[in-house]
Formats: C-alpha cells, structure tokens, sequence
C-alpha cells in the first residue's frame, strides 16, 4: 500500500509534470494564448512536483 518514493530521481518526477502540462499548454497555445505564460505554466508545474517529491507529499 505504501511505495517508498525515495527511489525516485528529480528526473523521473519532472518528467512526467512536464508532460502532462505540455498536453494542456499545447491546447491553450491553440486556443491563442502567449507561448511565454504557457512556457511558464509548464516550468511550475514541474517546479512543484519536484517540490512535492522532495517533502513526500505525493
């Protein structure tokens, strides 16, 4: 029940972050917004996750 996230590289947590924002930025650059505020939208979701990963709050 418990998985010990220590085995986790900043790698291995950002990536999939990074993904999964890219998906719904890709989606608002079509929509018409700034690619520099969708670029920043993506850097702090994984910026958080990391973050989280680090305190092992996920």
């Amino acid at each position: 029940m418990y998985r010990n996230r220590s085995g986790y590289s900043l790698f291995e947590v950002a990536m999939p972050a990074v993904l999964g924002a890219g998906v719904v930025t890709t989606f608002a650059l079509a929509q018409g917004q700034d690619p520099a505020i969708a670029i920043a939208i993506t850097a702090i979701s994984a910026v958080f996750a990391v973050i989280c990963h680090r305190f092992d709050l996920i």
